[in-house]
Order: structure tokens, then C-alpha cells, then sequence
């Protein structure tokens, strides 16, 4: 992730999973990821990368540039390249992320001659409960795709590679086959949205230092209540929800993918006093830090 741009731009195989880096695919569970991102991603793009996500369960708000979605699961959407999207999904949201370079898309499109022109590839969004009775079927067959992609992931074994590019051009197949179904985007006020992405850029700056509300709100210029306003009407969430939320991942994430010990980690986040540290992560989470590690690693 480059921090120096307005937009950060995340390539997957080297900020999350870098046994893929240079991967032409990559595959991972929507939860997995949101265990590493968080639930609430803030805006951010894939500079040479399309990206689906497919939502099996739960709401899901999404931002692809500044058109807005508020949609139940089952559905995707799809990120072209250098497109800026942000998303917020409900905890118990859980579904696939597919990620490929351009490069197989943009063949894929050249050889087919009849599923879309590479210069003219748009975000969308495609939910099942807004399909015609006719296209239902589809949506069911490109979870079934993703099923076995998971599997071919997950069980290597001879021809692995081939196969799951192989489904991957399928997975886009059918992507491309429901685009004219796709959402119409519901309107969203570009203050708003602008100032919301400026509150999200200054929580990831600040979030280990405890900044109260008022200091986030007067470092953007605004009330506290306005800001919690824009807040709940762009996320779903409050903006001391927002604040813990990212409090949460950052623990999660220490907890998970380091060996870090619980007290390290309280400290890392700002937290003078251990058992703070864990009666927060408690009424959080539902668990204590301890037993949210050990069920993690047992999985």
C-alpha cells in the first residue's frame, strides 16, 4: 500500500497474502480478508487489477467513484482498475474476493469479440433480489463457480494453475453476461462522501493516539454532530462506531497474523493499561483477546 497518495493503492499479493505476488489470480474468503482489512475499507484502488466481490450473506454499502450502493446479499461488484471504492459489510457478511491482473480480463474480452470493449469497462454492482425471473439461474451458477474455485485454491493437485484461470475467465464470463442488470446507483451528496473519506484518512493516522470526537471533528472543520450525521448517513455507522471498528481490526490483525504478546499489542494500540486493553477488546468482540487468538489459530 503506497500511504503517499490521496487514494492508496493495495496490491494484494504484496500487502496481504505474498506467497501470490505475482500471481495472475488471487483468491481468498471475503471473511478471511475482512479479518486483515476490516469490515470497514476505506476508499482505495488496484492499479492493473480487476476486482469481484461476490456477497453471500449479510448488507453490504459500497462506493465504486462516487456512486453508492445499499444492497442485500447475495451480490458482486466489480472494481475495474485504478477505480476508487470503499465498502462497509455487516459482521456476519461473508462471501469471495477474486482478484486477476488486467491483462486475462482484457484478453479474455479481445477473444470473445462480443462481451464488452476493454476501453469501456465500468464499475457496477448486479444484487440477485433486483435480477429477472430468467436470470436467477446465473447468479446461482456463478456461486457454484466460485465454490469450486475455492476448491481448486485450497486442494492443490496437477493442472491447478490451469484450472483456476480457467475458472476465473468463467467467474468473469458470467460477470460480464449479467452487467446489463446491473444497480442503479442511489444518489449520495459529494461533501458528504468527501468529507467522510477525509474523517476515514485522519482515523487511520490517529487511531493508536485516542483522539476524542470533538478533536476528529474540529481537525475537519465541523461539529461533532455533523460529522456523526454524514457518518451514519454514508456508512450505516457512527463515527465513534468507525473509530472502534478500527480499533478492533488493528487488534484482530495483531492478534491473528503476529506473535506479538496481549500487553505488546494493548500498547501498540494506544492502551496505557493492559487490562483496559482487554476489557475493551472484551465488550467488543464478545471474548477476551486470549480466546479470540486461540480460536483463530485452531481453525
Amino acid at each position: 500500500m503506497t500511504t503517499s497518495d490521496p487514494i492508496p493503492n493495495i496490491n494484494i499479493g504484496q500487502v496481504y497474502d505474498k506467497r501470490y505476488a505475482d500471481a495472475e489470480v488471487h483468491y481468498d474468503a471475503l471473511g478471511r480478508m475482512a479479518d486483515f482489512f476490516g469490515r470497514n475499507m476505506p476508499a482505495h484502488r488496484h492499479v492493473r487489477f480487476f476486482q469481484v466481490h461476490y456477497v453471500k450473506s449479510g448488507m453490504v454499502r459500497v462506493y465504486l467513484d462516487e456512486h453508492q450502493y445499499h444492497q442485500p446479499a447475495p451480490l458482486f461488484f466489480l472494481t475495474p482498475p485504478t477505480v476508487t471504492h470503499a465498502f462497509v459489510t455487516d459482521a456476519d457478511a461473508d462471501g469471495h474476493v477474486l482478484t486477476v491482473q488486467q491483462q486475462l480480463v482484457w484478453s479474455l474480452l479481445e477473444e470473445s469479440g462480443d462481451l464488452g470493449d476493454v476501453s469501456d469497462i465500468a464499475p457496477l454492482c448486479v444484487a440477485a433480489s433486483q435480477l429477472p425471473a430468467p436470470q436467477a439461474p446465473a447468479m446461482a451458477g456463478l456461486d457454484r463457480l466460485f465454490d469450486q474455485l475455492r476448491g481448486e485454491i485450497h486442494r492443490p493437485r496437477p493442472g491447478q494453475p490451469q484450472a483456476v484461470r480457467a475458472l476465473a475467465q468463467l467467474i468473469f464470463i458470467d460477470l460480464f453476461r449479467l452487467a446489463r442488470n446491473r444497480v442503479t446507483p442511489q444518489p449520495v451528496r459529494h461533501e458528504d462522501l468527501s468529507l467522510f473519506q477525509r474523517f476515514q484518512m485522519l482515523i487511520e493516522d490517529h487511531y493508536p493516539h485516542h483522539w476524542t470526537l470533538t478533536r476528529y471533528a474540529d481537525e475537519l472543520g465541523v461539529t461533532e454532530n455533523r460529522l456523526n450525521e454524514i457518518c451514519r448517513r454514508t456508512a450505516g455507522k457512527s463515527s465513534k462506531r468507525l473509530v472502534f471498528d478500527r480499533l478492533m481490526q488493528e487488534a484482530r490483525r495483531l492478534l491473528i497474523f503476529t506473535t506479538a504478546s496481549i500487553n505488546e499489542i494493548g500498547y501498540q494500540l494506544g492502551f496505557n493499561d493492559p487490562a483496559y486493553f482487554s476489557r475493551f477488546f472484551t465488550r467488543e468482540a464478545g471474548m477476551t483477546p486470549g480466546r479470540y487468538r486461540a480460536d483463530k489459530r485452531a481453525l
